[in-house]
């Protein structure tokens, strides 16, 4: 999911992981669903430090692991909710448990897509549940742009991305911006 956001860095300000390439639509990893994480070790500590440090360098709010090649059940956050508060964080293994409310249309991108963002219908609560890297349980409930982020970034691991769920003259509209890119 694109958005622009501050550096990630630990406690002690160095910044950690190595950047990746992103996909992009047309990628075959981007349209496979992704498979559970079952070691939980360095790699994968690495894995989320890279995922982190590529979101920010392309100025996203998320990335899902197979953006940047990997084809496993993992994605990073940084983005804001309907109360502007700030959530930071990382789910292994993500299950979307819950996403309710009227569903609203707001402009939405990807960093699979980039330079194009359209209407998108979203639920404006969610609720993943998961893992750390660790192993350990996580629960992440999100409002607003934040829900919009959780149900974006479980998408692409199931091998979605954001224009499945456009509809009617927006689904035509970005379909013919996909093809002219293509070109």
């Amino acid at each position: 999911m694109s958005k622009k956001t501050a550096a990630h860095a630990d406690r002690r300000g160095r910044r950690r992981g190595t950047p990746r390439p992103i996909r992009l639509l047309g990628d075959p990893v981007l349209r496979t669903g992704c498979d559970p994480v079952t070691r939980f070790d360095e790699s994968l500590e690495r894995l989320v430090d890279d995922m982190f440090i590529t979101m920010y360098d392309e100025d996203g709010a998320g990335v899902a692991a197979n953006q940047v090649g990997v084809p496993l059940r993992a994605f990073v956050y940084d983005c804001k909710d309907d109360r502007d508060r700030r959530h930071v964080g990382h789910v292994v293994n993500p299950v979307l448990v819950a996403a309710d409310g009227e569903p609203l249309v707001e402009r939405e991108g990807c960093l699979s897509l980039p330079g194009m963002n359209f209407p998108t219908p979203r639920f404006p609560h969610a609720v993943v549940e998961g893992v750390d890297v660790k192993g350990r349980p996580v629960r992440v409930e999100g409002t607003g742009y934040f829900a919009r982020c959780l149900q974006h970034e479980c998408g692409h691991l199931d091998g979605e991305v954001y224009v499945d769920v456009l509809s009617g003259d927006t689904r035509r509209e970005a379909m013919r911006a996909i093809r002219a890119l293509n070109r």
